[in-house]
């Protein structure tokens, strides 16, 4: 999920040798950017949508 959001958000391909080049910190900030935005992640760590209650009789 992280690789697919990382290419959708930044446009960054972790296959073209990107992060061998940038440090732990610059990679730490996107994926934490990525828990912002409309992604995978942040979609899969998201707390499930609350159900309406039905009244009890």
């Amino acid at each position: 999920m992280i690789e697919a959001d990382l290419h959708q958000a930044y446009g960054i391909d972790v296959e073209s040798g990107v992060l061998r080049e940038r440090s732990w910190r610059w990679l730490q900030v996107r994926i934490l950017g990525l828990l912002s935005t409309e992604s995978r992640i942040a979609q899969h760590f998201s707390p499930p949508p609350e159900t309406p209650r039905t009244p009890r009789r």
